[in-house]
């Protein structure tokens, strides 16, 4: 298993009913990952967005393979794979730390849209380094 890029610990607030996480709180973890993925590679988000250019989600799948529950720490694997011109696919693998167990493996695709929604190349740094897998 390749190193985890975050980790979360999951609180009474991020379960249901059932005592398990509720499924829309992944798509959260997922961004938690993808955030300090970028992060780690000395990528400040917000000069992204005061530069005019912002990475919305325009896909998101997940595949739920066993339930976390309250305490579990969720290690998040995410990795941009297929970086193109104007859009980059990151995939997620979120496991229980404890044990390795896998418990949600999806992806998010984001284009690089402007302040009105019109797509926009990703500057040439971003670019490179969204080809680059860690």
């Amino acid at each position: 298993m390749p190193p985890p890029t975050a980790t979360v610990r999951v609180i009474y607030g991020d379960t249901d009913q059932m005592g398990v996480v509720y499924y829309a709180n992944y798509l959260r973890f997922c961004e938690i990952g993808r955030c300090e993925w970028l992060r780690a590679r000395k990528v400040d988000y917000r000069a992204i967005e005061a530069g005019g250019l912002y990475l919305p989600v325009i896909e998101a799948h997940l595949r739920y393979r066993s339930p976390a529950r309250y305490d579990d720490v969720i290690a998040i694997e995410a990795t941009p794979i297929d970086a193109r011109a104007a859009t980059v696919k990151f995939v997620y693998r979120l496991v229980r730390q404890a044990t390795g167990e896998l418990l949600v493996e999806g992806y998010t695709i984001h284009a690089c849209v402007d302040r009105d929604g019109k797509p926009r190349r990703f500057p040439d740094e971003l670019a490179a380094l969204l080809r680059i897998e860690p």
